[in-house]
């Protein structure tokens, strides 16, 4: 498998009808060239319309697509030169495993030795060498997506859209696969858009990522830069567990402020600019920045609070811990230290790092 040359993608103003409640409304985007970008949203955010979109697949009442300057809007799908990897792999089931990765070979009018050349490349590429003959229904989950896939790549195709490709797939497998598609992306480096519901994926695989929620963009930026400092609460939440507690700043420093839980404790946050005394916020934590140490023995700033549930996961233990308020506060501890396990009913601190606290403003301040 050989790379095109690669390919930069801009998504203008795109609005789309027909496709999954309520549809995106003026999306933009901008994927660079050879760039693993991300759609990330929950079901009906708007992901996979937008890459219905982009491969003809969907109408749209507003926008334009851009390849390399090309506008392709107007463009039936079978000429924009995209791979598309559907959500349920859409394979045919008459057709063996070798066919459906020569098909797409076949249409560009390959030699027959090249075009097999070609099959056994990409098989061999996605583990499926040995399965050239196979039916899709004889095969599992996994090896479908990865035939899927194969399918898609096969033609060298000059954009890659893939949509929910490791959705349904068991945990280890889906590991394997991830591997596999981040390998893919090094090797080829095509230019790829990719949507998912999962936070693990897109963090994984990204150069960037756009959060959706809505038809709309929320947020955009590379994967450390949204994971440690997202803009409101729904992209927190799409991109992995976080603790969320309503507070009033008390103090507004030169560097950062203080701000006072519901239940009056006190924790500096650092590099907060557009904060006043009085606003109301959220607290963003994500429960591997917090840390345990016995109440009688903490010093730094923290929540006080009282361990109320712990379960052990082999490589951490994840403690819910009650601190006055509506909803507990989780925090992941590695298992490797043994020295340092809670017990339920344990009083202990939460230790917060001021540098690792996300303040998100509230609309209704009082």
């Amino acid at each position: 498998m050989s790379a095109r040359p690669l390919v930069d993608v801009r998504i203008e103003g795109l609005a789309t009808r027909g496709g999954v409640a309520p549809g995106v409304r003026d999306v933009s985007i901008h994927v660079r060239y050879g760039e693993f970008f991300t759609l990330l949203g929950p079901p009906k955010s708007g992901k996979s319309d937008v890459l219905r979109a982009v491969a003809g697949f969907l109408p749209t009442t507003a926008g334009r697509v851009l390849v390399d300057g090309q506008d392709i809007s107007t463009l039936p799908p079978g000429r924009r030169d995209i791979g598309y990897v559907f959500q349920d792999g859409a394979l045919w089931p008459h057709m063996s495993v070798g066919e459906h990765i020569a098909f797409g070979l076949e249409l560009r009018g390959l030699a027959r030795a090249e075009l097999e050349r070609k099959v056994a490349t990409v098989a061999g590429r996605l583990g499926l060498a040995g399965l050239v003959r196979a039916r899709p229904t004889s095969l599992n989950v996994d090896q479908r997506r990865r035939l899927a896939i194969a399918r898609a790549l096969a033609p060298e195709p000059r954009l890659l859209l893939l949509d929910e490709p490791l959705a349904n797939i068991d945990p280890i497998a889906r590991k394997a696969l991830r591997l596999e598609l981040a390998k893919l992306h090094r090797d080829l480096a095509v230019t790829t858009v990719h949507a998912t519901r999962n936070a693990a994926d897109a963090l994984a695989l990204s150069d960037r990522l756009a959060v959706m929620d809505g038809g709309d963009v929320l947020q955009v930026g590379d994967p450390g830069e949204l994971y440690r400092r997202p803009s409101s609460r729904s992209v927190a939440d799409a991109l992995g567990p976080a603790n969320f507690l309503p507070v009033r700043v008390v103090e507004v420093r030169e560097l950062g402020v203080v701000v006072e839980t519901e239940a009056g404790h006190q924790v500096p946050v650092a590099g907060i600019g557009s904060f006043r005394k009085g606003s109301l916020g959220l607290m963003v934590l994500r429960p591997e920045t917090l840390s345990l140490v016995e109440a009688a023995m903490a010093q730094g700033p923290g929540i006080p609070g009282q361990v109320a549930l712990r379960v052990f996961e082999g490589a951490r233990h994840l403690y819910e811990i009650e601190i006055g308020g509506k909803d507990p506060v989780r925090v992941e501890v590695p298992s490797l230290d043994e020295g340092r396990i809670f017990r339920l009913g344990d009083r202990v601190r939460v230790e917060v790092s001021s540098d690792t606290v996300v303040l998100i403003p509230v609309p209704d301040e009082g």
